[in-house]
């Protein structure tokens, strides 16, 4: 998955169903609001609630750096 895919604009977090942010070096998408970070596997975003990792608050501040520098 890469940033201009247009099935990232359709994807929502199963649990807060707001959006998602790619971070494309990690295989993953981000929940900032609630620090879940979703993987993706084989190309495939793994979006089941279970599927959720909590992300500590060290782990938060540098993904929210990262995306902020992607952003810009």
């Amino acid at each position: 998955m890469n940033p201009d895919d247009p099935l990232l604009a359709l994807l929502a977090c199963p649990l807060d169903k707001g959006p998602l942010s790619l971070l494309a070096e990690e295989e993953a998408l981000y929940n900032p609001r609630l620090r879940l970070s979703y993987p993706i596997v084989d190309g495939i975003p793994q979006l089941l609630p279970s599927s959720g990792r909590k992300v500590g608050a060290d782990d938060h501040e540098r993904l929210l750096t990262r995306l902020k520098a992607s952003a810009a």
